[in-house]
């Protein structure tokens, strides 16, 4: 057996690497989900000690989700149509660090308002529009899709880790310039892909109002809206929730990164997981574990050793979650549509589902306090794993 037989064996990777620009889609990965790891985790933090309270601060955090109800949609539109997704990320990048820029120039609620929401119509936009590029590359090959975003994973890691030791011997007024330089990296990295047109199926020119005449699709989108609505409260609160009951913002930058550790193990093993499991039985087993996650965080966050564990569930409440949810969105939605249905599902879930979950927990925070808050993020995502119970085809 030769040595690349060998490497094949060890590293399934290899192979892949062979065929796709692997290194340049990875980066695009790496710096958009880095920009995220300093960005979602902090930015609430950063609004409290500006003085923004609870209701204020889950505002400005939908606002940023609320954008990917229409601008994901609409740009797969204009990709899908005029056939130039790469240039219509390159576009969306370049927009997004533009907007951003706007936030060194004050820190009043209506202009933060105003920049967050324009810049994230842009940021939202070019993630959807990367995916349908990543699985035109991959072709076939989709299954192989958890090794490429691993690096995206491993980007967060890294830029949460980092930023939580930094922000802890600097002020937290310095976040946005960090941020602004993780936005930079983005669009550089967005020169180094080439585009791929992808595959023609016969599926193609099947209208999207067919497509979304399926039972199976629509459980499956309104499930997803559940999973991030669900989700909502952890993305605005936790760091601000974990710092409240004494932990500082290195030992918080840790927890994010264990979470997000552990979705890099499961996209690691998303192949063999697939093949021994299957996408309905890790889909559900994704949701239920959900619920639990989300009453550990919610009454046990004094206790280190449970809290820490309850980050370990990030393996599957996102990780698992994220890539059967992104396969099923691939197998229903083809050829031309391909775009469409990736920003259809960003739209629904990460954008609606998100907004409507940063919204109540606002609003639930501080009257309701976080073992509420987090009740309903469990009822939520056991919700879903009803609906994906009775409608998820295997």
């Amino acid at each position: 057996m030769g040595m690349c037989s060998h490497k094949r064996l060890l590293f399934p990777q290899y192979h892949l690497i062979k065929n796709i620009p692997y290194w340049r889609l990875s980066s695009f990965y790496w710096f958009y989900f880095a920009s995220l790891g300093a960005f979602i985790p902090y930015f609430g933090l950063y609004l409290s000690d500006a003085g923004f309270n609870g209701i204020e601060i889950g505002q400005l955090m939908a606002v940023i989700m609320g954008t990917k109800i229409v601008a994901p949609y609409l740009w797969g539109w204009i990709a899908d149509h005029r056939n130039n997704r790469l240039s219509i990320i390159r576009f969306g990048a370049i927009m997004a660090v533009a907007a951003y820029s706007g936030i060194f120039f004050s820190n009043t609620f209506w202009w933060l308002f105003l920049v967050l929401m324009t810049f994230s119509f842009f940021w939202n936009a070019i993630l959807p529009q990367f995916e349908a590029l990543t699985f035109n590359h991959l072709a076939k090959n989709e299954h192989q899709y958890s090794w490429v975003r691993i690096w995206g994973s491993i980007g967060f890691v890294v830029s949460v880790t980092t930023m939580g030791f930094v922000l802890s011997s600097v002020s937290i007024s310095y976040l946005p310039v960090l941020v602004w330089v993780l936005l930079t990296g983005i669009v550089i990295s967005t020169f180094m892909v080439i585009d791929h047109k992808g595959d023609v199926h016969k599926e193609s020119h099947q209208p999207l109002t067919h497509i979304l005449k399926n039972k199976r699709i629509i459980a499956l989108l309104i499930a997803c809206l559940l999973v991030q609505a669900s989700h909502g409260p952890y993305y605005t609160f936790y760091s601000i929730y974990t710092e409240s009951h004494g932990y500082d913002k290195s030992w918080i930058g840790v927890l994010w990164a264990i979470g997000v550790l552990s979705e890099v193990i499961a996209f690691a093993m998303m192949p063999y997981l697939v093949n021994k499991f299957g996408l309905r039985s890790l889909l559900l087993f994704s949701l239920f574990s959900g619920s639990l996650r989300w009453l550990l965080i919610g009454f046990y966050i004094d206790n280190v050793f449970i809290t820490t564990f309850a980050q370990i569930f990030h393996a599957s409440t996102f990780g698992i979650y994220h890539a059967v949810a992104i396969a099923y969105i691939h197998r229903y939605f083809k050829g031309r549509n391909q775009g469409k249905g990736q920003a259809l599902y960003s739209s629904i879930s990460f954008g609606l589902g998100g907004a409507l979950g940063s919204l109540y927990g606002g609003y639930l925070w501080d009257n309701g306090g976080a073992g509420m808050t987090f009740s309903i993020s469990a009822i939520l995502s056991f919700l879903a794993f009803l609906i994906s119970w009775k409608y998820t085809e295997k």
